[in-house]
């Protein structure tokens, strides 16, 4: 079973997220957008489970239940084999997203990719493509980080060694202790839903709200973080093409576009954007974005932009980027505080629109 956390999802944040990431990487068409809700609707009955949704959400607003990346990671550590394979310890190669793929092969040195069982599995025509580009990504990354871990892919066709045991009556008495009762409801419910062919909508509860205010970092960029400080760095701090990254970014802004409405650090769920009490700047640190664009989206100038490049060196020594600082005044019609980047503005941008609505209703030109 898939399930969203609606208070985590982008678009929740704002209704000018263009975030599908789900949508388009779903292989059975089981999350779909409803016009009427921006937050991604669910066919339960339809998800197979394949755990490729979670990966690609920039946020961790998806998640399976039987299956969690951080849990993986410890797993496979401490497994003296390096194969992944959906037949052994995924549910599908597409679960591990990039930032997966880097911190298990930095440590483990070499990662195999069982990609035997795709030929005839049902969702490769979405999946396969996705654990390519994602093996590409990571190891174009390695090889910019000078690191010698490799991730290869090979026709193994992995089958596991089954061993079926028959139930007993005490295995049936041990199902109903008390200790499992919660389970067994929760899965009782996740049936019903399964059974039911239609989409799910979610909507924003307090929980989620509350969540909404709150700046978290997603535990699998925790991860990366902790893995990333186990080896060695580079000799030099490679340069690569942004575009080549899915997962973090580098931001440029520009000042004469700005207009210091401070929607893009107010928005940004991880806190890659900030500002201080006076909101008298935008500072970005790159190691901490997420690439889920909720800030280039609420940009109504579009003054923010990605970086056609970014630096391996935010891997190693991730570094706050100022990028610009506005001055702070006090507002001659309501006394507020603003900042502005307008060295000739006297009111505040409320004060100020009400005054071009007043000006728009009497016909008074501006001017004059």
């Amino acid at each position: 079973m898939i399930n969203l956390s609606a208070g985590a999802c982008v678009r929740s944040l704002s209704v000018e997220s263009k975030c599908n990431n789900c949508e388009l990487i779903c292989p059975t068409d089981a999350i779909a957008f409803v016009e009427s809700n921006p937050i991604p609707a669910i066919n339960h009955s339809l998800c197979v489970g394949c755990g490729a949704c979670d990966a690609v959400c920039p946020n961790e607003a998806l998640t399976l239940d039987d299956f969690k990346s951080h849990e993986f990671f410890f797993d496979f550590l401490e497994d003296k084999e390096n194969m992944i394979s959906c037949r052994k310890n995924v549910p599908c190669i597409a679960a591990l997203n990039v930032e997966n793929l880097i911190s298990i092969a930095v440590i483990k040195k070499e990662i195999v990719f069982d990609m035997g069982h795709c030929q005839e599995c049902e969702i490769a025509h979405t999946c396969k493509d996705k654990i390519i580009s994602n093996a590409e990504e990571a190891s174009y990354l390695l090889e910019a980080m000078e690191n010698e871990a490799l991730i290869t892919l090979k026709n193994i066709k992995y089958e596991p060694n089954e061993q079926i045991e028959e139930s007993t009556r005490r295995d049936f008495f041990r199902l109903a202790n008390l200790k499992t009762v919660g389970k067994v409801q929760k899965n009782f419910e996740n049936e019903i839903k399964k059974a039911t062919d239609e989409l799910t909508e979610h909507t924003l509860g307090k929980t989620d709200i509350a969540l909404l205010r709150k700046k978290t970092i997603p535990v699998k960029r925790k991860l990366f973080y902790t893995a990333i400080k186990r080896v060695e760095k580079p000799s030099q701090y490679h340069i690569v093409d942004a575009t080549e990254v899915s997962f973090t970014s580098s931001k440029l802004l520009d000042p004469d576009l700005c207009t210091a409405c401070q929607m893009c650090y107010r928005i940004c769920p991880t806190g890659a954007l900030t500002s201080d009490i006076k909101n008298a700047k935008i500072d970005f640190d790159p190691f901490v974005c997420i690439k889920c664009n909720a800030c280039h989206d609420v940009c109504e100038p579009k003054a923010l932009s990605l970086s056609p490049s970014y630096n391996i060196k935010e891997f190693f020594d991730p570094n706050v980027v100022n990028l610009i600082n506005f001055n702070v005044k006090r507002c001659n019609e309501c006394n507020v505080v603003f900042s502005t980047n307008d060295p000739s503005a006297k009111l505040c941008y409320r004060c100020k629109a009400e005054e071009e609505e007043a000006r728009e209703l009497w016909g008074i030109d501006e001017e004059y």
